[in-house]
């Protein structure tokens, strides 16, 4: 049986920062303030190692903390099979056995956008939510989480759907919406094209949309006409850690 802990700790592994908190369990919210360091450049595996380690040295952790990370890439059992944003030689590179090296702990892995989906249904917008919630982060391109009565489905790109022909972010992202100069009203059409299509393929009984543009939900959620139920992201920038934390309690024994 799983042991009950208390405290984990996060690690969100971005382009240019890396950064960490131990969460209380409990609530989802930081027990002690963020550190964040720049992510080396270049972000090979042994330059990031050494910044997993200077992150976790900086916290008085117990040491059955359990450790979960966030990784901009496709993560299969622990190895990242693509590198978006970081050194293209994390490619096939086992990222959990990096940070275990690196920090002397056990540690989970996740993609980034996994990471934030599920901490939006262990402790945000989608809290005690059963059935299928679909989380849908809007930024330079389109991310996707996929959650199931609690269970992740993890690598899930529905950024990359082809609908019309195209890839979907190319068309709906709000990195698109900004470039064009589209108010609005003029990107909810192509948001109703996107969400349409993943409602009718998927079924979902939630969409959680979250990314920077979430706190301006007002002004193009209710334009949208969806059957299912869509609200905005709680966390935020808290997301990924919370997630990598929450997955790694999950795991953790």
């Amino acid at each position: 049986m799983a042991k009950k802990h208390e405290l984990a700790f996060g690690i969100d592994v971005g382009g240019s920062g890396i950064k960490g908190a131990p969460v209380d369990l409990t609530t989802g919210e930081f027990a002690a303030d963020r550190v964040r360091i720049p992510t080396p450049d270049p972000s090979t595996p042994a330059a990031v190692g050494a910044v997993l380690g200077e992150l976790v040295a900086s916290f008085s952790l117990p040491d059955d903390t359990p450790v979960g990370l966030t990784f901009p890439a496709i993560v299969k059992r622990g190895v990242a099979h693509s590198a978006a944003n970081v050194d293209p030689s994390w490619i096939g590179t086992d990222i959990a056995a990096v940070a275990r090296e690196a920090t002397g702990r056990r540690a989970v892995v996740a993609n980034d956008a996994d990471a934030a989906g599920f901490a939006e249904v262990a402790y945000g917008a989608a809290k005690h939510k059963e059935g299928l919630v679909m989380v849908i982060t809007l930024g330079t391109g389109i991310g996707s989480a996929m959650i199931h009565d609690g269970v992740l489905i993890p690598n899930a790109e529905l950024g990359h759907l082809e609908i019309d022909g195209f890839d979907a972010e190319s068309r709906a992202s709000n990195g698109v919406r900004e470039r064009e100069g589209w108010t609005f009203e003029e990107w909810a059409p192509k948001l109703q094209r996107y969400f349409s299509h993943v409602e009718f393929l998927f079924s979902p009984d939630l969409f959680v949309v979250g990314g920077g543009v979430s706190k301006k939900h007002a002004q193009f959620l209710p334009l949208l006409d969806l059957k299912t139920p869509i609200v905005p992201a709680k966390l935020r920038n808290a997301a990924g850690i919370v997630g990598a934390a929450a997955l790694a309690a999950r795991i953790a024994v």
